[in-house]
């Protein structure tokens, strides 16, 4: 105090302003050191080792920029890590955990995913403009434009009013709301059956039907590219919109089954023949009855109505036994799946198909009270041909002809202890059913259904290969909005 009266009356002697400047910020820094310290750092990781390898980067990066602010180091947490709980990617069964850990000497819980960038100081900066004694949601807000299946057609009047975090942007829980929410699930266990989209129910549970807060949107929890002009204000940005790492697999390594049946051989499988068929070197179309126009093979199982449990079991022995054993790479789809097979290339040069892969959207059943994870079979399920061994030499198998493929294989891969392997790029359903701004810092793999679209259209506007990528120059496209 004396420092700032001498100057500020004009005294000659002014030596005393740098050390006045130094320890001021000496104060800062020690203020944001506190702060940092009261922050717990979720990074929602994954066990395969490409994953885990970015999950690790993030961890020293977010380690590192603390070291250069002082000695006190936050807590950085790794979802995969965090083994007692199969459902610990699900979030909502590690609050107890939380508030018995972090919940009296901690400020904020704050999650983000592997290819999240985080500026610590501008995060500090950002939540200190809310009052850490109170409940707090945080994150970038995402919405629905129609009420979707994917959602359970919530909201059916306005899907608009109900925000959610978009988990790309990282998001955050005050430690007030985190004990709040640990003693509900402690009186109140998780019911839902199905996690489906995790974001969407997660901001539903904290909701509450109104008792509980809504997400308060920040407009610096970013997911511009970490290298965009638009980034300074942001405390946080995204990298890796389509991970690449080196050169794409070959055309040759990628077996693409296709699952089909008769009824819709008219009319589903020429989609598929205009569209990405070219892009695919080995395909082949698996139906309940041999076409040779198209071709078709008949592997002998009966069509269902319900689940192809049956029908995907003997693809997968079809493919073990009857391709090269040089084919690291198999891919299921359904006949109503668009997907680049050229994109899907890039992304596979990430992972090791010496490692029992088990690659695409991660849904989960019963997993507050035990269950699994699964791939959900309409975006795509991709397989390394090591996981296909370790499956087929256990005694999983369907408990029914007309069981679930889907689930059937998570729930056998969960019992080899053979993590789901997730990737936001593969997509259950329409570009429509997401938000754009979801949907804007990604370069999707698939989607999936022909209902209420223009599947070729669709194909071309979001899948197919940009004029640099197409092989011949040409380039069809379409304008999103559109769509």
């Amino acid at each position: 105090a004396f420092a700032v009266r001498v100057v500020s009356e004009g005294a000659e002697d002014e030596t005393e302003l740098p050390v006045l400047q130094k320890s001021e910020k000496s104060r800062t820094i020690s203020k944001i050191v506190r702060e940092l310290k009261g922050i717990v750092f979720v990074i929602q990781s994954q066990s395969n080792s490409f994953h885990s390898k970015r999950a690790e980067d993030l961890k020293r990066d977010i380690l590192k920029q603390a070291v250069d602010l002082g000695k006190e180091l936050p807590t950085v947490l790794l979802i995969h890590q965090i083994n007692r709980h199969e459902g610990a990617w699900t979030i909502l069964p590690l609050m107890r955990d939380f508030s018995v850990t972090y919940g009296r000497n901690s400020s904020w819980i704050f999650f983000c995913e592997e290819d999240t960038r985080i500026q610590v100081v501008k995060l500090l900066e950002t939540l200190r403009r809310f009052d850490k004694s109170k409940e707090w949601f945080l994150g970038k807000a995402l919405y629905d434009e129609e009420s979707t299946i994917i959602h359970h057609y919530a909201f059916a009047e306005n899907p608009t009013v109900f925000k959610f975090p978009d988990f790309a942007a990282g998001w955050a829980l005050s430690i007030p709301l985190v004990n709040k929410l640990a003693k509900k699930l402690k009186s109140e266990p998780l019911k839902s059956d199905f996690t489906i989209d995790l974001k969407h129910e997660i901001a539903l549970y904290i909701w509450q039907k109104g008792e509980g807060p809504h997400l308060t949107p920040v407009p610096e929890f970013c997911t511009d590219d970490v290298n965009s002009y638009k980034v300074d204000h942001c405390a946080t940005t995204f990298s890796n919109f389509l991970p690449l790492c080196g050169e794409p697999v070959n055309k040759e390594d990628v077996f693409v089954a296709v699952k089909t049946c008769r009824k819709f051989h008219g009319d589903r499988i020429p989609v598929v023949k205009q569209t990405w068929e070219r892009e695919a070197a080995l395909i082949e179309y698996y139906s309940d009855y041999a076409d040779i126009s198209i071709p078709t093979i008949d592997l002998g199982v009966p069509n269902t109505d319900r689940g192809h449990c049956g029908k995907t079991f003997a693809i997968l022995e079809r493919f073990l036994n009857h391709t090269s054993p040089s084919t690291p790479w198999l891919v299921v789809v359904d006949d109503d799946t668009l997907i680049s097979i050229f994109r899907l290339r890039k992304l596979l040069s990430c992972y090791d198909p010496k490692e029992p892969v088990f690659l695409g959207e991660r849904y989960g059943y019963g997993l507050g009270t035990g269950g699994y994870s699964y791939i959900t079979g309409g975006g795509g399920m991709v397989f390394s041909r090591t996981a296909v061994q370790k499956l087929l030499a256990s005694k999983c198998r369907c408990y029914s002809m007309d069981a679930p493929d889907d689930m059937v294989l998570g729930m056998c891969f969960s019992g080899l202890g053979i993590p789901i392997t997730h990737s936001p790029l593969f997509h259950q359903a329409r570009p429509m059913d997401y938000p754009k701004d979801y949907l804007s810092h990604q370069i999707p793999v698939s989607f999936h259904k022909h209902w209420n679209i223009d599947p070729v259209k669709v194909y071309f506007t979001w899948l197919a290969p940009n004029t640099e990528e197409s092989p011949n120059g040409k380039h069809v496209g379409y304008n999103r909005e559109d769509l």
